[in-house]
């Protein structure tokens, strides 16, 4: 059994409803995220995936939040933008660039601070 990881960043504001302290306050964090893939095996070349190819489909979904606000996006106009959901969505959105493939996406990682992650997998 193989794992991969992948590690990217973003830049983005939000703002926690219904927090009742700080976090309800608009603010902006420099998210880390990692990406975690496995599989039972590698190809003939001893490749799972190439990183290209994973940094590619995160880099893909991360653009999309990066230097943006988090509760102006559909999604988060539902779901409180947590860390928690904020990993819940980015695995959601990355799940379909992996499902052909004989891997699988095993847990997506977001971090807020250095010291304070979310991670979301099934």
């Amino acid at each position: 059994m193989y794992r991969l990881r992948v590690k990217s960043e973003f830049s983005a504001a939000h703002n926690l409803r219904e927090y009742k302290g700080k976090c309800e306050a608009l603010h902006g964090h420099n998210w880390k995220v990692e990406v975690v893939i496995s599989a039972k095996g590698a190809d003939t070349q001893g490749l799972v995936v190439d990183f290209h190819e994973i940094k590619r489909a995160l880099g893909s979904v991360l653009e999309q939040l990066d230097h943006g606000y988090l509760n102006a996006l559909g999604y988060f106009k539902k779901h409180n933008p947590t860390s928690e959901n904020l990993a819940r969505y980015i695995f959601k959105q990355l799940s379909p660039e992996f499902k052909s493939r004989k891997v699988t996406l095993q847990e997506v990682t977001v971090w807020e601070s250095d010291n304070c992650s979310a991670t979301y997998y099934q």
